[in-house]
């Protein structure tokens, strides 16, 4: 009986070490398809509340709990790299990067630079001015000024609209390196308006103090969020597809939506 005892044990230690071992070829065969042990993950660090620092100093926001959700049924590590975003494509096509994941609107400009994933946000481009400076519609902004950030899809939308670009003061938007300085500019009274992702904006103004901004009703259209990637990384490409996916089926997209969308 002690015998049969032992090598009852043996066979059940063998076949959980067999169990391990399959789950690790399993990660090990996703990371071989994909070519990828590690994916680096560009972002703006200072965009809320996709992808920017808490109070900690740590990386946090919608965006980062996305792709962390994703990586993992990848069977990949993840690597957050903060960056200059009007530098963004260089940093994909040089190989600093391997995707940029942080509220990356998909443009006409930008598909001739990247590789799209599937869409997985709607946002808007919307118009914003302090409370008290009686400006009410896009029109009320000629001759003043309005702020953006550098190469980013709220530069392009206005930019875009020649005849409202025309008729600013100096003939062109005021461009800076993150959406927080423009916002710093319009309280400072240095800008009039800024213009910049309604999903940024929104969370913001409520970290901020929403009383003291005015949404227009006039806006610069709507537009969707999705993953860049290089050009010739459709295997990559079509995995994040298939991950989103998966998380949207489970519940976990919803999980991470709701943290971040519900009270904004």
């Amino acid at each position: 009986m002690k015998k049969i005892w032992i090598a009852a044990l043996t066979a059940v230690l063998m076949s959980g070490c067999t169990a391990g071992s399959s789950i690790a070829e399993s990660a090990k065969d996703k990371q071989n398809k994909l070519g990828y042990e590690k994916i680096t993950i560009g972002l703006d660090d200072t965009f809320a509340p996709m992808g920017f620092r808490d109070d900690n100093g740590n990386l946090t926001g919608f965006d980062v709990e996305l792709a962390e959700e994703a990586a993992e049924i990848l069977g990949v590590e993840v690597e957050f790299q903060p960056i200059d975003w009007s530098m963004k494509e260089t940093e994909l096509n040089s190989g600093s990067i391997d995707c940029i994941w942080n509220g990356y609107s998909i443009t006409e400009e930008r598909k001739e630079k990247v590789l799209f994933s599937d869409a997985y946000l709607d946002n808007k481009q919307i118009i914003i001015v302090l409370a008290d400076s009686g400006i009410d519609s896009a029109d009320d902004l000629a001759g003043k000024t309005v702020a953006v950030q550098k190469d980013s899809s709220a530069l392009y939308a206005v930019t875009a609209d020649t005849a409202f670009t025309d008729a600013l003061l100096q003939g062109a938007p005021i461009e800076f390196d993150t959406n927080i300085e423009c916002f710093l500019d319009l309280e400072e009274g240095r800008a009039d308006a800024i213009v910049t992702d309604e999903v940024l904006a929104r969370y913001v103004m409520k970290q901020r103090g929403e009383e003291q901004y005015k949404v227009l009703d006039d806006d610069f259209g709507t537009e969707e969020y999705a993953v860049g990637f290089r050009k010739e990384d459709t295997v990559l490409c079509a995995a994040v597809n298939d991950a989103l996916l998966q998380l949207k089926d489970n519940g976990t997209y919803q999980r991470i939506y709701s943290k971040w969308f519900s009270n904004n």
